[in-house]
């Protein structure tokens, strides 16, 4: 019996602090999940905000609440809080030294955000990636290009990259070239052009329409056009005037001249 009582003093306090911690932890652990969960359902029904959001705050509520669980566990066992505090901050500085490339990624974020090189709907070219953007927020920018395709851009490498941005702008000049036959009457191609961007109304008349010799190429002249017009007109114009130019130039007897081959055959 003294043995067993010598055994109980001095292991009991210990047995007991290990039971406090299992409760800890438990009780932790319950209340850390049961607090995510609540803050998941709060976010996703707030109206206007991504449901990633809500996982993301539903996870830092958590691990936040299972740090303070685990303080109160060390505590139990003696360990000072200002041992606690050191080794999370070693870790916060581990952590932060993995993930730089995502800090920075938040940091361009917010510059993006600040100086708004480009907005939601705008069409824009991104270090060689063009599409129209269709998200853009702490990490990432997301563009979906022509044929419906989705790009995830990083904002660390969009911050860092050089932005066209083809939407800043309520105008756009239109470039076409046109090519005709070197027997064909060069004033009359250019007059041509010149009456039909004139009659479309979507070509803005100042800038006037410009319609220059460029080029003398292996088997055309190149007849440049350059037009202004509308944003949101570009390609109509773009399209319309070339199909209109190309119509025409059959119906006026100006011909677009395009390669020939000549085949060689050597016989014995």
């Amino acid at each position: 019996m003294e043995t067993l009582l010598e055994q109980v003093q001095s292991y009991g306090p210990l047995v007991l602090n290990v039971a406090k911690a299992f409760a800890t932890l438990v009780i932790g652990w319950i209340v850390a999940g049961a607090a995510g969960s609540l803050a998941r359902r709060k976010v996703n029904t707030t109206p206007h905000i991504d449901p990633t959001l809500g996982n993301f705050i539903a996870s830092m509520v958590k691990w936040v609440i299972l740090l303070m669980v685990l303080a109160a566990v060390l505590s139990i066992f003696g360990i000072q809080a200002t041992s606690l505090v050191a080794m999370l901050s070693a870790a916060t500085l581990a952590i932060g030294l993995a993930l730089q490339g995502t800090l920075s990624d938040i940091a361009a974020g917010f510059m993006l955000t600040l100086f708004r090189p480009y907005k939601l709907g705008q069409f824009v070219d991104i270090g060689g990636t063009a599409g129209t953007v269709k998200d853009l927020n702490l990490f990432v920018t997301e563009l979906v290009t022509p044929d419906n395709v989705q790009v995830i851009v990083p904002n660390g490498q969009a911050w860092g990259s050089i932005i066209r941005n083809f939407s800043h702008h309520d105008t756009r000049r239109v470039d076409m070239v046109f090519g005709i036959d070197y027997a064909d009457d060069i004033d009359k191609a250019m007059q041509i052009i010149t009456d039909l961007a004139e009659a479309d109304p979507r070509v803005h008349a100042d800038p006037a329409p410009w319609v220059r010799v460029t080029n003398l190429g292996d088997s055309s002249v190149d007849l440049t056009t350059r037009v202004w017009c509308d944003n949101a007109e570009y390609w109509n114009v773009k399209f319309e005037l070339t199909k209109a130019v190309k119509e025409t130039f059959d119906a006026k007897g100006i011909s677009i001249p395009y390669p020939h081959s000549v085949e060689i055959k050597k016989e014995a």
